[in-house]
């Protein structure tokens, strides 16, 4: 599905405003919380998970740092954090990453075709701060080290196979990654106040023990034109990787980061963003930023995590913020899909779609109790958009 871009606009008294001939909806962004202002309606009152839903939709607990997963004898990893959905047989598989320092790591849940929990498992262990990752198109799980001279971690779903360290993709503050079959790459973010946007070009596709890094070369502007520049120490050593390309373009903070239909999203946090990659015209600009609502409450604050529906729609998770994941429809409204009540000292991380598109996971990193050893990973199923 083709994306229109949704923003470089203000919203003056609930009014729509136009800039550079992109619209944004101002009745949507004005009224955030208000009924009907987002594709699924208004958001319900708290259910006994805690969580404010729209209406036909209900919430589950999958797991509970520090607990057995139910039906397993796996005790189920803190700070849960990004993760992802794999098809296995009729049923399907979660992975989750585990944002702590030292150990991280990361873990997965098995379900039946019903939804059934049928196992829980340890598929990455020894690692620092895994945060996010990404899914490939060939069924492995990237884990990333949030930490200095971080690395990639490609890992099994299914826990057969041992997880290897893929080092040519760079060493830095890995974030998230997301996979492009059509050009072949995988994109990457970096936590890092004037972190840099990557791709790592595999040497064969399918094989990341070799290939070229890059990093995106564009202006100071919030749009414009870009290239790519190969990366001349990967390793980050003794230059960091940010600092090695000059004209490489600055982002504060990268977070998610997805791909579809030649477009690739991701997030700042430092600056509240979330940016667009047309990749056939190599152009960006902004999707999203709070900064420019000039009336009403902005809908989405600490955007983080990020993923996307078959129907075209993104949701994106907030790290503080109202807790809220929000959705950013191809027809440019931004609302709250869901809100958890009672957890302002944690954050959203990990949204991912079961295959068939009809139930989200993910985790509210430290829970209740705000420590990491309280996080609590969800299941919400109902009638998304296709």
């Amino acid at each position: 599905m083709e994306r229109r871009s949704l923003l470089r606009a203000a919203v003056l008294g609930g009014s729509a405003a136009v800039f550079g001939g992109t619209l944004w909806r101002g009745a949507a962004y004005a009224a955030p919380a208000q009924p009907g202002t987002g594709p699924y309606g208004a958001l319900g009152s708290p259910d006994a998970n805690g969580i404010r839903l729209p209406s036909g939709f209900t919430s589950r607990v999958i797991a509970r740092s520090g607990q057995t997963v139910s039906g397993t004898s796996y005790t189920w990893h803190n700070a849960p954090d990004g993760g992802a959905c794999y098809t296995d047989g009729s049923g399907w598989i979660y992975v989750s990453n585990s944002e702590i320092n030292p150990s991280g790591g990361a873990s997965a849940v098995k379900f039946s075709s019903a939804g059934a929990i049928t196992a829980a498992y340890r598929i990455l262990s020894s690692t620092r701060q895994n945060c996010a990752g990404g899914k490939t198109p060939w069924n492995t799980w990237l884990s990333c080290e949030e930490v200095s001279l971080g690395y990639v971690y490609e890992t099994d779903p299914w826990g057969v196979q041992a997880a290897v360290r893929r080092a040519a993709m760079g060493r830095f503050k890995h974030e998230a990654a997301a996979a492009d079959p059509v050009r072949q790459v995988i994109y990457l973010t970096e936590d890092e106040t004037n972190g840099r946007f990557y791709r790592f070009i595999p040497s064969t596709w399918g094989n990341l023990s070799s290939g070229t890094l890059q990093v995106m070369v564009a202006g100071s502007a919030t749009s414009g034109s870009f290239t790519w520049a190969d990366v001349p120490d990967p390793d980050g050593s003794p230059t960091a990787t940010r600092s090695q390309v000059s004209g490489s373009k600055s982002f504060n903070g990268g977070e998610g980061c997805h791909y579809a239909d030649d477009t690739v999203w991701f997030t700042t946090k430092g600056d509240n963003r979330v940016w667009q990659l047309n990749l056939t015209s190599n152009t960006y600009e902004l999707a999203y930023d709070d900064s420019l609502v000039t009336s009403g409450t902005a809908p989405l604050t600490g955007v983080d995590n990020i993923t996307g529906s078959s129907s075209g729609d993104l949701f994106v998770a907030e790290d503080g913020g109202n807790m809220e994941i929000c959705v950013i429809t191809p027809a440019d409204v931004i609302a709250p899909f869901l809100r958890i009540d009672g957890q302002s000292g944690s954050e959203i991380t990990g949204p991912a779609f079961s295959p068939d598109g009809t139930r989200l996971y993910f985790s509210s990193q430290r829970g209740t109790s705000g420590s990491s050893s309280g996080g609590i990973t969800y299941e919400v199923k109902g009638p998304f958009r296709t």
